[in-house]
């Protein structure tokens, strides 16, 4: 019996070691696959594959810290963390962050909060959230 790959995305990065140790913490998972271009992290409903940028391109890309935020782009990943609490301090002892608490907001059943990780990506976190909750 055959199944689906499941869905996923994949991230480019300056420093693939780093950004990988980012995710893996904050989403609370250890990587299925790593190598030195890419590392593969498994979530129960998605893969997300750090894969590295091409030395040509790397090597004129500056990261600093905190990171310049790359906000105007055309895709943002949202990824599921168990508590977006945990997520924020994690994010914050690795090099990136969540917005504080007041600009969490919720929808069906999840509270979400937008960060962004060592490397500027914005990023969504999502944690579930029972729908009577956010009635209240």
């Amino acid at each position: 019996m055959s199944t689906q790959p499941k869905a996923g995305a994949v991230l480019f990065a300056k420093d693939v070691a780093r950004l990988a140790a980012f995710y893996a913490q904050v989403l609370a998972v250890v990587p299925k696959h790593a190598e030195a271009e890419k590392v593969v992290i498994e979530a129960q409903d998605f893969l997300l594959v750090i894969h590295a940028i091409p030395p040509a391109v790397s090597a004129n890309l500056q990261i600093v810290s905190p990171p310049v935020l790359r906000e105007n782009v055309p895709v943002k990943l949202f990824l599921p963390v168990r508590s977006l609490a945990q997520a924020r301090i994690s994010a914050h002892g690795l090099g990136g962050g969540l917005k504080p608490v007041e600009a969490e907001w919720g929808a069906a059943d999840f509270r979400a909060c937008d960060g962004f990780d060592p490397e500027g990506n914005v990023v969504q976190f999502r944690e579930a959230q029972p729908a009577a909750a956010l009635a209240s």
